[in-house]
């Protein structure tokens, strides 16, 4: 009968298929709703978990999902840029689209999700889509459903219920009583009106508000900063804002998905949502509980501490809308989900709960793999250069035979001087008689251990959490195939390992480097005094030591071979020629090949991290760069005009001056002229001028004319 159900069930969510939009499909939110949906089939929430067999239905439904194409959601969505690498589960992505072209699209979904949790940037955009949607509902195909994903965040001032009982939590049935943050009073005026244009015409036009707890889960988002710290190891203690009482609600970013997948299914009367988990954890016990485990689970132990509250404000990672998220202080239930809803919870009882399936999400999503590799080679040809090298690259852990026993013995002496309870009472019995082992074998060898402690120091620092999870650059060891053989397999054989634990400390690579005999010695001989005291490079270790390696490199069983027989095949670096301690560029060569072979860092965490940290000082040096041209611009504009205004005062002089000169010439040659007309030209004009009054004639001008030439002074 389950059977014929669930066929049933299969035949009609075959002709459902679902268009859903969601906005901003590039943010941690919106994309793993989007991840989520595009592995669902319509209509599977429908489906009571409680009838029996439902397990076996449920994983044939899930495993018959990818056949059922036409019965799956349709996921599209918008992107901040269309450089963004495209999702496999998005069909279509939209970037830059002007408001009638968005809208064009989203009359062709049946839903439409916003989430607004991340950037409050949305919220205008939200606010028009439900308001365009809601003028359109005429013209609507068929019913369409919009569900705007919110925050929690516009609980937080809510007055109790129940002033003499002020520690019950809220529920949905609250919801109209709500109060917000004064930094999400957006946020809230967009709920509201969501919820009232769903009142018209519901069968229609539906809407629905989902009020989330904060997310975590599948690599983190507001969480990230303290497991970023936590897998770094870069600090010894882990903040905690204030007293770390305050109660934060919190949802699993898949149980969010989930919620949203069976609003989509059920299309409920109620309209308004809380999405939070059972956990009623306060900000001390997802800090001091969660990531200390996280710690523990990674890197080994570690420590909180609790900071004032504003020293949250100095953390650059955080945005305001985080640092009041995590500050929130309230207590709610979500009780219409459990009782009306069919949610396959992942994380129902919360995060401290589930903080090993949590640790493996991040590692997972965030690209935390280790990198174990193994550098060979003959004594003084440079291997532990070459893996400080790498090591920085690839931010992993060097392992180094003589540090590491050094190490062991320090922490073994520091166990047995520790006093406390029963545990580690038996913790110190077991370091005191393994120290005790130790120094009576190093006695009776010269200040050398057998093999069989040596692998064992060696095989027990492989296996930490720094070296299992992070990963680790193994320098110069082993040396023989049989110590390879006892550190990497002991008994087993290789082809037994795929379940044991030893697999997770074999190299992934193996690289030899080499050199000539004349070279080595040439290079320990150069060597000053200072850096060969209290070392095996003296000339008689060192020859002994080289002359060691080439014999066990000429056997049958080689420790090169031992890997082969693993199918780890060493990857042969070359020859080195000539490294000199000014002259590296050998080992660029060296390093750039080792990368070439090992890939990109998988260390996403540490290398992410420098990458953004990098970018920012770049950043800021282009804009002092950019800041200092332009401050050079106007200077030298400054001096320009300086320089203008003093040619132009000293062409004005000049030209002031030029035309006193050319006054004065004109002043000196007209005095001459002066003269003679006032003693050889004025007296024969005078005299003309009264013989023309005298005589009168007919034509005066040409009478004068005639007078003067008959009169001229100079005829």
């Amino acid at each position: 009968n389950n059977n014929n159900r669930m066929a049933d069930k299969t035949g009609e969510m075959a002709q459902n298929t679902r268009r859903v939009f969601i906005n901003d499909i590039g943010n941690y939110t919106s994309k793993n709703i989007a991840r989520f949906l595009d592995s669902c089939v319509v209509g599977a929430s429908l489906v009571d978990p409680g009838e029996a067999d439902v397990e076996e239905d449920d994983d044939r439904l899930h495993d018959e999902q990818p056949k059922l194409k036409s019965a799956t959601f349709q996921i599209v969505g918008t992107v901040s840029s269309q450089t963004e690498e495209k999702c496999s589960f998005i069909a279509e992505e939209y970037s830059n689209l002007k408001r009638e072209d968005l809208l064009h699209h989203l009359m062709k979904c049946d839903v439409v999700i916003y989430d607004i949790t991340q950037n409050a940037d949305q919220i205008d955009e939200a606010q028009w889509a439900v308001s365009a949607l809601y003028e359109e509902m005429d013209q609507f195909s068929g019913p369409k459903m919009f569900i705007l994903v919110s925050t929690i965040m516009t609980w937080t001032m809510t007055k109790p219920a129940d002033k003499d009982n002020p520690e019950i939590p809220f529920t949905e049935e609250h919801y109209r009583r709500r109060k917000a943050h004064p930094n999400f009073h957006d946020h809230i005026g967009l709920e509201k009106l969501v919820v009232k244009l769903g009142k018209t015409k519901s069968s229609q036009f539906s809407t629905y508000v989902v009020a989330s707890g904060l997310q975590y889960g599948m690599g983190e988002h507001i969480f990230h900063l303290f497991f970023k710290m936590s897998w770094l190891g870069e600090v010894s203690q882990v903040p905690i804002f204030g007293d770390g009482s305050n109660i934060i609600p919190t949802i699993h970013i898949n149980d969010l998905a989930g919620i949203i997948q069976n609003i989509i299914d059920h299309t409920p009367k109620s309209q308004y949502f809380v999405a939070v988990d059972d956990s009623k954890n306060t900000m001390e016990d997802i800090i001091k509980v969660r990531f200390y485990t996280f710690i523990t689970l990674v890197l080994g132990p570690g420590k909180t501490q609790n900071v004032s509250k504003e020293e949250i404000y100095l953390t650059r990672d955080l945005m305001q809308t985080d640092i009041d998220s995590l500050l929130v202080n309230l207590c709610i239930e979500a009780t219409y989900l459990k009782e009306n809803f069919n949610i396959q919870w992942v994380s129902e009882t919360g995060m401290v709960e589930n903080i090993e399936q949590i640790t493996e999400e991040y590692k997972q999503t965030r690209g935390l793999l280790p990198l174990r590799i193994c550098i060979l080679g003959p004594p003084a040809v440079g291997k532990s250069t070459i893996a400080e090298r790498i090591c920085k690259h690839y931010k992993l852990h060097h392992v180094k035979l003589k540090e590491t026993i050094t190490e062991t013995l320090e922490n073994l002496v520091s166990v047995e001087s520790c006093v406390g309870m029963e545990d580690e009472e038996n913790d110190q019995s077991e370091a005191q008689e393994f120290l005790d082992t130790l120094k009576e074998n190093m006695n009776q060898n010269g200040g050398r251990l057998d093999d069989q402690y040596v692998i064992r120091i060696m095989r027990d620092k492989l296996r930490t959490k720094p070296c299992m999870n992070q990963g680790f650059v193994l320098d110069g060891f082993p040396k023989t195939y049989e110590q390879a053989k006892e550190l990497f397999t002991g008994d087993e054989e290789p082809e037994d390992l795929q379940s044991k634990h030893e697999k997770k400390i074999i190299p992934e690579f193996v690289f030899f480097v080499d050199a000539t005999d004349v070279f080595l010695k040439t290079r320990v001989l150069n060597l000053p005094e200072t850096a060969v005291e209290g070392t095996s490079y003296t000339p008689e270790q060192f020859l002994r030591r080289l002359a060691n390696f080439r014999e066990r490199n000429v056997e049958d069983e080689t420790l090169l071979n031992y890997f082969e027989d693993l199918e780890i095949h060493p990857e042969h670096l070359g020859n080195v020629k000539g490294i000199t301690s000014n002259d590296d560029s050998e080992y660029l060569l060296i390093i750039e090949k080792v990368c070439k072979k090992v890939g990109k860092p998988k260390n996403y965490g540490i290398v992410l991290e420098e990458v953004e940290e990098g970018e920012r000082r770049q950043a800021e040096q282009q804009l002092k760069e950019r800041a200092a041209q332009r401050a050079e611009a106007e200077r030298r504009e400054e001096e320009e005009a300086q320089q203008r205004d003093k040619c132009w005062g000293e062409w004005n002089q000049q030209l002031v001056e030029v035309k006193r000169q050319e006054h004065d010439l004109l002043e000196s040659q007209s005095e001459l002229l002066r003269n003679y007309l006032m003693k050889d030209v004025m007296p024969t004009l005078t005299q003309g001028l009264i013989e023309c009054c005298r005589i009168r004639p007919d034509d005066p001008i040409d009478f004068l004319a005639e007078y003067l030439l008959k009169n001229n002074p100079e005829g």
